[in-house]
């Protein structure tokens, strides 16, 4: 029988995540609390449910990409999530970037019903959702990896097995912190730059040679080099807010991770203080 797919989450990465699913010819069950993008899915080949749990009964892999903790606990164990509906045999996986505690706390919860987890975080952004361009970093053992595998190939360039439940989180918090301290990085260079009057491009040139500026930085700094008036326009502002939100989110999950370690990470700490300040929103 032909692999049943689900999807619980259709926003801002989740949404092109869920079209490559369609795309490939792949049967999708999608739900999200916004009715729009559903439709939206629907018109595009998936099936609407109305509910995580509805999702979980017709399907054999759930993925769930919601923003935190508390929204995954929420589609995973809630009164009409995925735990109400699972069948033996599913597994779910999560896309958020979350605690990997939360993880394994969801996943003994739903192990009773026969359900496996993983955890498949992913990066490359929601452009990389749409080309088919993600890197997903999965924890979790290696027969149910492979069972996501089909599914998972939709959007992905690279699929690395990290390890057992909750590695692929934890190296996706590491990951973050390295983006994030990265963007203050080229920011605060280039700030400095442009104040003392030597030429960004040089800046550039050389970071680029030397390999401290990336490709994702350089599309960071993209922002910067907008002229004031269009880094204020009042349709940029909202989402520059988003992004800061986001960065500030992720950072905290971090930060506690550490904390649990016993690891101190004050770089990390003041640079999830600065991050409005980074992506450039007004006050």
């Amino acid at each position: 029988m032909a692999l049943r797919s689900g999807f619980v989450g259709l926003g801002n990465i989740g949404k092109p995540m869920a079209r490559r699913i369609v795309d490939a010819g792949l049967q999708l069950t999608v739900f999200d609390v916004a009715p729009a993008v559903v439709i939206e899915l629907t018109g595009a080949g998936a099936r609407a449910a109305r509910s995580a749990r509805e999702v979980a009964r017709v399907a054999d892999v759930v993925g769930i990409c919601v923003r935190d903790d508390d929204e995954v606990r929420a589609v995973a164990l809630g009164p009409d999530g995925i735990e109400a509906g699972a069948v033996p045999g599913l597994v779910v996986a999560i896309h958020s970037t979350i605690l990997p505690r939360t993880v394994r706390e969801i996943a003994e919860s739903l192990a009773p019903k026969g359900v496996a987890v993983v955890d498949a975080c992913i990066t490359g952004g929601a452009a990389g959702a749409a080309a088919g361009k993600l890197t997903y970093m999965v924890g979790g053992e290696a027969a149910d990896v492979e069972r996501c595998r089909p599914v998972f190939e939709t959007s992905a360039e690279r699929i690395v097995h990290t390890g057992p439940l909750g590695s692929g989180v934890a190296v996706k918090l590491c990951n973050n912190l390295m983006t994030y301290l990265g963007f203050l990085a080229a920011f605060e260079a280039t700030s400095l730059a442009r104040a003392s009057g030597l030429s960004e491009k040089a800046l550039e040139d050389v970071t680029r040679a030397n390999g401290n500026l990336t490709a994702q930085m350089q599309a960071f700094l993209a922002l910067h080099k907008l002229p004031p008036e269009a880094r204020r326009d009042p349709g940029l502002q909202p989402m520059l807010r988003s992004f800061t939100s986001l960065a500030e989110k992720d950072l905290a999950v971090t930060l506690e991770f550490a904390r649990e370690h016993g690891v101190d990470l004050p770089g990390t700490a003041r640079c999830r203080e600065l991050m409005a300040r980074v992506y450039g929103v007004e006050e």
